[in-house]
């Protein structure tokens, strides 16, 4: 099972008891909830429809109905239930969040700590045992030289690589937090090229030097609000349509993407928003068969002909 189908599992697990005992509430609301979009919502309800007690008879079937922007589901007794974490489960997520509090930069403590407290109290004496554990994460490379620069009030220079254009770009960077989403790590600050807030994968930074300079970030300068996700597309963008073979399921991953879908065979159908056709060419021609470009049909015919020359030029030596 791929990354994406099992989150839609957990997803969905998680969907039914949340329906279940708020009856009538609107579509933006628990999209929202769940943090996905209104029309992904609409396909993990189209999916409930043939979930259910086996036999497949249409009493044995969750019944959901959103016709009208609100949603009401019924015939989910089976699994209406809240998920429940054993005792094991319980403090090995208590360990995991006190660890997390530990981490500089971290957006939303305040809720992290609420989640402990909670936790601690559901767990009642269990709890105790979870402070005899510590995880400490000893940060390395590009992570330790930011934590640096932020503790020290430092401006860096970095060197990164630029997926949409396929290139690696020279910047200096006044920092501004730390943070990690999605199990990536990101560094936002100001960038000095760009004369704004940017973000920067560290994963995608070649090398990365602390300036004997400080950290000026201009007044006007606002932290990016997560909720309005993690990158905010240009108007100019490109938006595009990959299917990918399992060995290009890393692209789902590494690159920003509006949305995921698990199609027949392994295949997954992406959604993302490219700055530069140029370098999705590039790509396609690097993956071969595994990536298919599938909109706009006049960049797949692009890819398909690149492709054919490469192929005569081959032919031709």
């Amino acid at each position: 099972m791929t990354a994406a189908a099992t989150d839609r599992l957990s997803r969905l697990l998680a969907l039914v008891p949340y329906l279940v005992s708020r009856q009538g509430i609107p579509l933006a609301e628990a999209a929202a909830e769940f943090g996905i979009s209104q029309a992904q919502l609409v396909k993990d309800l189209e999916l409930l429809f043939v979930c259910g007690t086996p036999g497949h008879l249409p009493d044995d079937l969750i019944d959901v109905d959103w016709d009208d922007g609100h949603v009401f589901l019924t015939n989910a007794d089976a699994i209406a239930r809240p998920l429940r974490l054993d005792v094991d489960e319980a403090l090995a997520l208590l360990v995991g969040l006190r660890a997390l509090t530990d981490v500089p930069g971290l957006h939303d403590r305040d809720a992290l700590q609420r989640t402990l407290l909670k936790l601690e109290a559901a767990a009642g004496a269990s709890a105790a045992a979870s402070s005899q554990v510590r995880v400490e994460v000893e940060a390395q490379g590009p992570l330790a030289e930011v934590r640096r620069a932020l503790a020290e009030g430092r401006r860096v220079h970095l060197s990164y690589f630029v997926p949409a254009r396929d290139e690696t770009t020279e910047r200096d960077v006044d920092p501004m937090r730390v943070l990690l989403v999605d199990g990536h790590w990101y560094l936002e600050g100001w960038c000095r090229r760009a004369e704004d807030v940017r973000l920067f994968r560290l994963d995608r930074v070649d090398a990365i030097t602390l300036l004997d300079l400080p950290a000026e970030v201009p007044p006007a300068a606002t932290e990016r609000d997560l909720a309005e996700g993690l990158f905010i597309a240009s108007p100019d963008d490109i938006p595009v349509i990959l299917e990918l073979a399992p060995p290009a399921h890393w692209v789902a991953d590494y690159y920003a993407v509006d949305q995921v879908d698990q199609l027949g065979g392994d295949l997954l159908l992406v959604r993302l928003r490219v700055a530069d056709d140029a370098w999705l060419r590039q790509l396609a021609l690097r993956l071969g068969g595994a990536l298919r470009v599938l909109d706009p049909p006049e960049l797949a015919e692009d890819v398909t002909a690149a492709a054919r020359s490469a192929l005569a030029a081959y032919s031709a030596a």
